[in-house]
């Protein structure tokens, strides 16, 4: 029981952390419906279970890849400034000929939105230092043990996300276009933000990334 408990809590804490994942899920959502969202989040929960597998099962290499650290900082900061500024300037919001948002999606649109998701996780050099943080605190822990806790807490932090599509495919039934467009360009400031912060973090307080 006790297992499960230090799963759910860490699960909890996990998706209502505040971040670029937070709002790109929602923005996503809201562009392109639950199917779209759900591809994104999809990509977010595969490189969640990565760098649950890499901290716990393969230390050594999860260490030799977290020493790289610099590098994953700056490119998940010029990724996500990219975005930003695609989503802030160039993102157009397709529309029916009676002015209502059209969602037309091909399997490579659902992809390119799972491999976003994917690599907006993993290039986030803090997520990598939590999860290494989390898999020393229990190492003390049977295998089994552990992959009940991380098990429990990757399932709550993907019910979170599918609740938290849900929840912004009900509000895009009620913006008009003007709105969403509007979601586009604050979703890209915030990933600029973000970004930029990331960028600033490494260049001058890289001591402090996760060691």
């Amino acid at each position: 029981m006790d297992v499960f408990v230090k799963g759910i809590t860490l699960g909890l804490l996990l998706s209502i952390a505040v971040g670029p994942i937070l709002f790109t899920i929602i923005k996503q959502s809201i562009n392109n419906g639950i199917k779209g969202g759900l591809a994104f989040v999809l990509g977010v929960s595969l490189s969640d279970i990565c760098l649950a597998v890499a901290s716990n099962f393969f230390t050594e290499l999860f260490n030799t890849l977290l020493e790289r650290r610099a590098l994953v900082a700056f490119t998940g900061s010029v990724f996500l400034i990219s975005l930003g500024i695609y989503f802030l300037f160039f993102k157009k919001v397709k529309a029916n000929e009676e002015g209502q948002q059209l969602l037309v999606f091909r399997k490579r649109d659902y992809v390119k939105l799972l491999l976003t998701g994917l690599l907006m996780n993993l290039l986030n050099p803090f997520l990598w230092g939590f999860w290494l943080a989390t898999a020393t605190t229990f190492a003390d822990h049977v295998i089994r043990q552990r992959f009940i806790i991380f098990a429990t807490a990757l399932c709550i932090v993907l019910t979170a996300d599918i609740l938290k599509v849900l929840l912004a495919n009900r509000i895009r039934q009620r913006l008009t276009l003007k709105n969403i467009q509007l979601i586009n360009r604050l979703n890209g400031l915030i990933l600029i933000g973000f970004g930029i912060a990331l960028l600033v973090s490494l260049l001058f307080y890289s001591d402090k990334l996760p060691q």
